[in-house]
This record gives structure tokens, sequence and C-alpha cells, in this order.
């Protein structure tokens, strides 16, 4: 396949988890009817993003994979022939909880999941009180229609993960993600942070070459234990091509489905042209396995 329509579903969410899910059913079910064969939800698209508080009692959101999301996303794959990737609150064992993304190919089946590596733990992203961090590795997920490097929010700071998902073939990078602005920001600050986050990964489209596909929420989260301010979804879900270049760009606070047709034969050819791989000097890399150079 060298021509792939893909999909990101940008939508807000309420406390009801199947009210979420419905909503991003139709989401899925228009992108299709659109032509998209790869259609991307956001960070843990069933429920308010619950991490703004440590709270045991939001670990009964947790599902097991296989369970019933992917049941349900599973049979939609199959009926629509189309692979979705959907983020999920997984519960591996009492007490073991992950980030999880994962990967329901044409024919139903789960083509693979990833566990979220790098697990943030700031205020309003206390993400360490409930997730374990991901024991896969940063390994691509072999599809229908490719193979993909998929990674979760945080993860999508970090150009390790990048590089070591397109070391290992993946196609595409794909990042759900729920990140937002503190209202009590200036403006001008909530612009950089914004602007980091795009620049960020449209650079790990250009360092190795390969489209970039990520999927935000949107819509304003009050925080339950009223300690601050809530946290205001920014949208700006987008898809670019492999030297970064946008291909399709949603609003910060519609609920959008954002499509794009992505050349995958166009990676091979920017690869030609700017081999950064080839270049790489791993013999002079050892002190990235460092902390930090004292």
């Amino acid at each position: 396949m060298s021509q792939l329509t893909a999909a990101l579903i940008q939508h807000s969410n309420s406390a009801n988890p199947e009210h979420n899910l419905e909503k991003s059913i139709e989401g899925i079910r228009e992108a299709a009817l659109k032509g998209a064969k790869l259609i991307v939800l956001e960070e843990l698209h069933r429920s308010l993003y619950f991490c703004q508080v440590e709270d045991v009692e939001q670990f009964d959101l947790a599902e097991p994979i296989p369970g019933p999301s992917t049941q349900v996303l599973g049979s939609l794959a199959k009926a629509l022939n189309i692979v979705i990737v959907a983020s999920l609150f997984e519960r591996r064992a009492a007490g073991v909880y992950h980030n999880t993304a994962v990967v329901l190919d044409t024919d139903g089946s789960i083509a693979g999941k990833y566990r979220k590596m790098h697990i943030p733990d700031d205020p309003g992203f206390y993400e360490k009180f409930y997730f374990t961090p991901g024991d896969l590795g940063f390994e691509p997920i072999q599809t229908s229609i490719g193979k993909l490097g998929v990674l979760v929010c945080w993860d999508q700071w970090f150009p390790e993960a990048a590089r070591l998902m397109a070391m290992a073939g993946a196609e595409l990078l794909i990042y759900p993600t729920a990140i937002g602005w503190d209202p009590r920001d200036e403006h001008a600050e909530q612009q950089r942070q914004l602007d980091a986050w795009v620049i960020s990964q449209r650079a790990h489209a250009v360092a190795n070459g390969v489209p970039v596909l990520s999927c935000n929420r949107t819509g304003f989260e009050a925080d339950p234990s009223e300690q601050s301010q809530g946290i205001q979804f920014w949208g700006n879900s987008f898809i670019t091509g492999p030297q970064g270049e946008i291909l399709a760009h949603a609003s910060k606070d519609e609920e959008e489905i954002l499509i794009a047709e992505i050349d995958l034969d166009r990676s091979e050819n920017v690869r030609r042209i700017w081999p950064y791989l080839r270049d790489r000097r791993i013999d002079h890399y050892s002190d990235l396995l460092k902390i930090y150079r004292d």
C-alpha cells in the first residue's frame, strides 16, 4: 500500500464512559465513510482525564485487554475493513495498571499493543499514581496496512522513542494524546507550549523520515479536587508527512474528524536525500545510556 487515508478523531469527553465510547464510534464510522483505512483515537478516549487527582476509585475505569472495548472496536474494525488505534486504561492484574494503546486490525483481531513507557508526574498530570511503566519496549505493530510505531502522549517529547521505533521499521509514528493548558497561564505561555508540542513531533518526522499522526482531545475538564482550575485541552491534532510538512491540522476547540492522504512511498525517497540513519555515529553514542553526563 503506497497511499493511505488516515483519520484522527478529536473530541471532548464527559463523565459517562459509554457516551464517550459512542462518540468515538460515531467518529470512526464517519471517517470510514470518507475513505479512512487507519483511524486513531485520542488518549484515554473512554473517560475524562482522571489523572488530575489521585483517587483510588478511578481504577474502576480500567479494563482487561482483550476486554469489552477491544471486543466492540474489533468488531467495528472488521465490519468497516479498517485499522483502529485505541488508547485504553488497562487492568493487567490487581495493582498493576497500564496506559495502553491497542491496535485492531481489519479482521477484528488485536494486532498488538503498546504500553506507555514514559510516565509523567506533574501538577494536574499525576499519571505515576495510576500507570505502571510499559514493559513491551519500542516495538512497531505489524498490521494489514503497514508497520505502526504507536507511542502515547508524554512519549512524544522523547526523540529516543521515535528513533527506536523508526529503527525497528515503523512506517508511521502515531501518538494518542491528552494534553492541554493550565487556564491560569497567560496567552503567550500557552502559545509557547503548543508550538513546542507541534515542533517536537514534526522534528520526529524529519529526523526519522516517517509521517507522524498526533490525536489530541479538546474541551475543558474541571479538577475534581478544586485545587486547580482544571485543564483546557488544546486540540490541534495533526498529521505530517516525512519531512514534517503539515498534511492536516485541527482547531484548538472544535470536535473534528481530521483526514489526510499519506504517501508512504515518500519516506523511501526522503530517506535517500536525507540519510540520517546512514550517517548516525553509533560508535560515539554510548553516553546516551546515561541519565546525565556529570
